[in-house]
């Protein structure tokens, strides 16, 4: 037949089959019409094959798309999530890092918080109290350096002059040796205390120094060191005691001579020292 100057053959016809995938269209069978146009032959076919394509991918397209909607969707829904340490006081702990984090983990950690609840307001809010809070200690940490005690006490025992003071002490390998030394001074402190005279405990104090010479004799086995030893840490410990009953240490004892009892039983530790651990 002819329309409008076109000649087509009866005889073409397309046939559909159902198909689930676009790699399926290559097995329908198409039938298609023979045109003529100005003594040309044109074949149509790759056009129907290219609409039933397009007609099968558009569902899969859609579904594409719907799939990266509801993706980026609750993306979205997620940013407005609240933060669930925002009522933390501790801001290491709100953050999420611990005390002794550099500022390369506080500062990641604050960015990847502030990115995860950009949605929420409050929630920005506390997390960035909480790295204020931080950076702020820092700050005045490095200004103000914490006193470090035990570096102190190990410089000052370190130091040349306290090595040589304490190398002139020696603990005694016999153990009973320190009983007895310890008893001695500790009865003469009881009979300083509940004996004082008005002239002060002068005979307690007079045993105390010949009892350091003896003891410092025992251990040395030299009688001209154990005279030494005893009557200098006998001098020693009495001016020692003087000075700080008079100048630092307030009155202990009540009556007359509680300055002349307390200065005697602070020079018996002193001497209970010498005579226990002196070499």
């Amino acid at each position: 037949m002819s329309v409008s100057g076109l000649a087509g053959s009866p005889s073409g016809y397309c046939v559909h089959l159902p198909a689930r995938s676009s790699r399926a269209l290559d097995g329908r069978l198409c039938a298609l019409p023979q045109l003529t146009i100005s003594g040309r032959l044109i074949r149509l076919e790759g056009n129907c094959l290219g609409q039933l394509k397009s007609r099968y991918s558009r569902p899969r397209t859609h579904l594409i798309k719907c799939a990266m909607d509801a993706s980026f969707g609750d993306s979205m829904n997620n940013q407005s999530d609240v933060f669930p340490r925002i009522n933390i006081k501790d801001p290491h702990k709100r953050l999420g890092i611990s005390t002794d984090a550099s500022e390369g983990e506080i500062q990641a950690a604050r960015n990847f918080l502030i990115q995860r609840y950009a949605g929420h307001k409050p929630s920005v809010d506390a997390i960035e109290e909480a790295h204020d809070k931080i950076i702020m200690q820092t700050f005045y940490e490095r200004k103000r350096p914490k006193l470090n005690i035990k570096k102190k006490v190990n410089g000052i025992t370190q130091s040349r002059y306290v090595q040589a003071v304490t190398n002139r002490f020696r603990t005694p390998s016999d153990s009973k040796f320190i009983v007895k030394t310890s008893v001695a001074f500790l009865l003469l402190g009881v009979l300083t205390v509940l004996f004082p005279t008005e002239e002060g405990p002068t005979l307690q104090v007079a045993l105390s120094l010949v009892a350091t010479i003896y003891f410092i004799y025992s251990r040395l086995k030299s009688k001209v060191r154990a005279f030494l030893y005893g009557g200098g840490a006998f001098i020693f410990s009495w001016l020692l005691g003087t000075f700080l009953m008079v100048s630092v240490v307030p009155p202990i004892l009540k009556g007359p001579t509680s300055l002349e009892v307390t200065t005697s039983l602070l020079s018996y530790v002193l001497l209970w020292v010498a005579s226990t651990y002196l070499k």
